[in-house]
C-alpha cells in the first residue's frame, strides 16, 4: 500500500530559523501516527505544513490531491467568546461543498445531527458555544471533522485540557477512523496514550530523531536524544544555509 503522504526534504523556518530541518520519511495509509517531541519541536509547524495553512516552506509534500484533508487545530485556536452555535461550529466542515453563502440542505443538517450524536452532544445543536465546557467545544471541533468526511485527518493536541471521560470517547473516534482506513496523524504529549493507541510515531526534535513502530521509537535512547538537541537549540544561530 502506498503511503498517504510523503515528505521530501521538508523545512519550515521562520526568519531563516528552521522550525523543521530536512525532514524526509513517510506516513503509512490508514494508520494512526503521532507526533512527539519536546515544546518547540516544530510538531504544529509540520501538522500546519501538512493541512496547508503554512504555505511557505522548502521541500516537497507529495499527496494525492483528491484526497480531502481535515486539519483539527489546537483548542486554543478556538474563540469560545465568538456569538455562534454549536450547529454552525459542525457546518463549517461543509464549506467546501456548500461556499461561503450556501444553505444547509436537510440532508446536510442530518449529518450535522448525526456528527453531534457521534461525540455525545445530541441535542446540542443550537447552545451557542461559549455555554459549552472544554471538553464539550473540543466535541464539537471533532463534529466538524466527522461532516468532514476526509481520508487525511490532522490533529493538533487535540486531548490537552481536556478530562478523561472526553479524551476517552474521542480516542474511540480515532480507532473508528483506522477501522474506516482513514490516514490520522495527531501531534500528542501524553507517551502513554501514545503507546497505548498509536501503531506508528514520528519523534521530531526540530529534525526527525526516529520515525516508525511505536514500541520502537519511544525507547529510552530516543528519547534522551530528543532531550539533547532541544537543549542545544540556539535561536540565535546563524540562518540555515544546508542545501538539499
Amino acid at each position: 500500500m502506498s503511503p498517504a503522504v510523503r515528505i521530501r526534504d521538508l523545512t519550515v523556518a521562520y526568519r531563516g530559523h528552521p522550525a523543521v530541518h530536512h525532514l524526509s520519511g513517510d506516513f503509512g495509509s490508514g494508520q494512526l501516527t503521532a507526533v512527539v517531541g519536546p515544546n518547540g519541536a516544530g510538531k504544529s509547524s509540520l501538522l500546519g505544513a501538512l493541512g496547508g495553512t503554512i504555505r511557505d516552506y522548502e521541500g516537497r509534500i507529495e499527496r494525492d490531491p483528491a484526497l480531502p484533508v481535515a486539519y483539527l487545530p489546537q483548542a486554543s485556536a478556538l474563540d469560545r467568546s465568538f456569538p455562534v452555535r454549536v450547529s454552525e461550529v459542525v457546518a463549517m466542515g461543509l464549506w467546501a461543498r456548500i461556499g461561503s453563502f450556501g444553505g444547509l440542505r436537510r440532508d446536510e443538517r442530518v449529518r450535522i445531527d448525526q456528527a453531534l450524536a457521534a461525540v455525545g452532544l445530541s441535542g446540542f445543536g443550537q447552545r451557542w458555544l461559549g455555554e459549552l465546557s472544554a471538553g464539550q467545544a473540543q466535541r464539537v471541533l471533532f463534529a466538524r471533522v466527522l461532516v468532514q468526511d476526509a481520508g487525511l485527518i490532522l490533529l493538533d493536541e487535540p486531548f490537552n485540557a481536556i478530562d478523561a471521560r472526553t479524551t476517552a470517547d474521542l480516542l474511540a473516534l480515532l480507532h473508528r477512523w483506522k477501522h474506516e482506513a482513514r490516514t490520522v496523524i495527531a501531534v500528542l504529549h501524553d507517551l502513554e496514550q501514545v503507546r497505548e493507541h498509536f501503531e506508528q510515531v514520528l519523534l521530531l526534535a526540530r529534525e526527525r530523531v526516529a520515525w516508525g513502530p511505536t514500541a520502537e521509537v519511544l525507547r529510552a535512547e530516543h528519547l534522551f536524544k530528543a532531550r539533547q538537541m532541544a537543549e542545544a537549540w540556539d535561536e540565535f544561530a546563524p540562518r540555515c544555509e544546508v542545501s538539499s
